[in-house]
């Protein structure tokens, strides 16, 4: 009977955070709202997304570090890897004391959509803004942003283009929050938008023909400054995203003087999240012990 009882108060406080909720009220800026039924899924892959939406996985009050962190899944602005990149991190977090937000983002394949930038980029400093309009509930302390490949790279837009405003956001009390990461976790991110950039990722984000102004501002290794925060960054070698995106980022870290971990693994190529292979096995605890770190900086 007690075990019964459990189990229900177990699914109802999973109730009450275990399901999409909407990032803005109404419709969300930036682009019109695609007709009802675009919004595809092809296994663990969502794209043509209608209304960006968060899922979020408060960490279990007896392990809170006081960290909650914005996940951004990756997919060449095209897709999102809602699986591997999205809710496999977030349980890894949610084991380690850290409350986590898997962020539904607007992507597509569809030029019609209207998706590209600063599309994207408002759905993301949304989310850290509601991030911490939660911090109270949650018991957190610091927010960081979490992001993969293209979701590396508005992680890393997070992280260095915060200040920026824009007309479409809607000063409400959340836009009133501030969008500044307190950390950027980056995995095998897309960064510059220059000749070692992610084709796919520039071309929807940016379109057929961007202008150099364009190019230069979302080549975020070009937009590190001395307020960047701290950053976690990991490559391999192989990496079809050219590894010389982190080593650019971190390059530009060390030159703001940004505290930056970068992590650079011989093989593992793209796309493996938690599960690497060989040697590449190890980062998780790379990581973790840095997440430790950056805690710490926050008690």
């Amino acid at each position: 009977m007690m075990r019964l009882i459990f189990g229900l108060m177990l699914m109802v406080v999973s109730a009450a955070w275990g399901d999409w909720q909407p990032l803005w009220p109404g419709d969300a800026p930036g682009a019109a709202r695609p007709a009802a039924g675009t919004e595809r899924q092809d296994g663990g892959h969502w794209t043509d997304i209608e209304q960006p939406e968060y899922f979020l996985y408060p960490a279990p009050k007896e392990k809170r570090t006081g960290q909650g962190v914005v996940i951004f899944p990756g997919g060449g602005y095209t897709v999102l890897a809602m699986d591997h990149e999205g809710h496999q991190l977030a349980q890894w977090l949610n084991e380690r004391g850290i409350s986590a937000m898997v962020v539904k983002y607007r992507v597509t394949g569809n030029d019609a959509l209207g998706y590209g930038y600063p599309v994207p980029f408002l759905d993301a400093r949304r989310a850290i803004r509601t991030m911490r309009s939660l911090a109270g509930t949650l018991g957190v302390k610091s927010v960081g942003v979490m992001g993969s490949s293209a979701g590396g790279h508005l992680a890393s837009t997070c992280a260095t283009r915060f200040a920026d405003t824009f007309d479409q956001e809607t000063s409400d009390a959340i836009d009133a929050q501030n969008c500044r990461p307190d950390f950027a976790v980056l995995i095998y991110p897309v960064i510059t938008m220059g000749p070692e950039t992610h084709v796919g990722s520039k071309r929807r984000l940016l379109g057929e023909n961007p202008t150099e102004e364009k190019m230069e501002a979302l080549s975020t290794e070009r937009q590190v400054s001395g307020a960047t925060p701290p950053c976690f960054l990991l490559t391999t070698s192989d990496d079809m995203v050219d590894c010389r995106n982190s080593l650019r980022f971190a390059e530009a870290c060390k030159a703001a003087g940004v505290p930056a971990s970068l992590h650079l693994f011989e093989e593992g190529g793209h796309g493996y999240g938690l599960k690497g292979k060989g040697e590449l096995q190890q980062w998780p605890g790379l990581l973790e012990a840095w997440l430790k770190r950056q805690s710490e900086k926050h008690l």
